[in-house]
């Protein structure tokens, strides 16, 4: 499953040096009809997400994993292959698509294998995530540089995609039925106050997803045209953020098992301080301060997952973290877009290291604002009981739920 992660993630952040590639080959008006490439599939990514969480309560989770990954990987052939912006903007719909079958399907997946130590789990599942992430924009920003364009690395990461979800396919075990007809009818909100709380959740923890993920497309225009980096300076430079990820991801997520709040409250801190201080350190410093930045802020994530995975019964998990991702997702990857428009609106002045420094300041501060959805995660823990009980998970559940007491 940890190979399924690195290739979605490597899917998310191959483009990000190749922006300026890219807006030559189509020969596009602005910056932002580039970086929007990345916004339009992140919206296909995550658009499905509830839908696809309805399909991994009820259908096996293997099976969306697999075909998730064969049309996320097609997707990228086409777009290596694209002769127009048009048929680029297709291929993306179709590889977030496939994308979005992994979290919701992975995610309940591995809560339902391990209901103690869920943090630590998806930890290290996480771990593939970071390789994904690491290895995403460096390979793809040298070997755009060595062959002189930007489709032979996306056709090489799209043709790997396809032969890993066939490989998959033959030896991936099948899961077993993942509810009873009487878990299939669980309400996703047992009241209406349940949804008002998970849309308050919901929203500030999007904050946190539109700082963090704008930071590929702002952190990859601001080295190139501030620092003057080449594309494979600047994917190297970006690939840092997932190197201490790797170490990061497990061990936070197995020391927050049992007192999460805490810990999300010292990994957002720390991380969107460093988020405002990055266009104010010298070039050579910015690599150092990613590498520390991301092993504080990319490891939140399966912190956050595994504590909503303890909100709620296995019967609903996919809906429920598919609802969560995709309000998350579809707020937070219009920030692609955004950065694009904003390096567009500077002018001249986007090859000045000081333009930045608001925005960047600014991104840090809403990073910490979504700290606001910790009291709302916490009420879910305290009302899971008023879920109906089932049949299966009365001899698991209460020791998870000793075991991973709330903050």
């Amino acid at each position: 499953m940890g190979i399924l992660h690195a290739f979605t993630h490597v899917y998310h952040v191959a483009l990000l040096p190749l922006y300026l590639q890219i807006r030559a080959d189509f020969q596009l008006a602005s910056t932002e009809k580039a970086t929007g490439l990345l916004t339009v599939m992140m919206m296909a990514y995550y658009l499905p997400s509830y839908p696809v969480g309805m399909l991994a309560d009820r259908l096996s989770r293997k099976a969306l994993l697999g075909w998730g990954l064969f049309l996320n990987a097609a997707g990228f052939v086409g777009l290596g292959l694209s002769p127009s912006y048009g048929w680029a903007v297709a291929s993306l719909v179709i590889a977030g698509l496939g994308g979005s079958c992994f979290h919701p399907a992975a995610t309940a997946l591995v809560a339902r294998m391990n209901p103690t130590g869920t943090g630590r789990a998806l930890g290290l599942v996480a771990i593939g995530a970071s390789i994904g992430f690491l290895f995403g924009p460096f390979f793809s920003g040298a070997v755009a540089e060595i062959s002189g364009s930007w489709r032979t690395p996306i056709l090489i990461l799209g043709a790997a995609g396809v032969v890993v979800s066939g490989v998959f396919a033959l030896l991936a075990r099948e899961t077993a039925s993942v509810t009873t007809s009487i878990q299939r009818a669980m309400p996703l909100f047992p009241r209406r106050s349940f949804a008002w709380v998970f849309a308050a959740m919901a929203f500030f923890f999007c904050c946190r997803d539109f700082a963090g993920n704008s930071l590929g497309t702002l952190g990859a225009l601001f080295l190139q045209n501030a620092h003057g980096m080449s594309p494979r300076q600047a994917g190297l430079a970006l690939s840092c953020i997932f190197v201490a990820s790797a170490i990061s991801n497990p061990l936070f997520g197995h020391w927050s098992d049992g007192r999460r709040l805490p810990w999300l409250i010292g990994l957002v801190s720390v991380s969107a301080c460093l988020f405002g201080l990055l266009p104010w350190l010298p070039a050579g410093g910015i690599p150092w301060a990613f590498l520390l930045y991301g092993g504080f802020f990319v490891a939140s994530y399966p912190v956050v997952e595994a504590e909503l995975m303890q909100c709620v019964p296995d019967a609903v998990r996919g809906r429920f973290f598919g609802l969560f991702i995709t309000v998350g997702g579809i707020g937070g990857n219009l920030s692609h877009w955004v950065a694009g428009a904003w390096v567009d609106h500077l002018g001249a002045r986007s090859h000045t290291v000081t333009a930045y420094r608001p925005l960047f300041g600014a991104l840090g501060a809403l990073m910490a604002f979504s700290l606001l959805g910790l009291p709302a995660l916490a009420w879910f823990r305290r009302h899971r009981g008023e879920y109906p009980k089932t049949t299966g998970e009365s001899r698991v559940e209460p020791r998870a739920m000793a075991a991973e007491s709330p903050a």
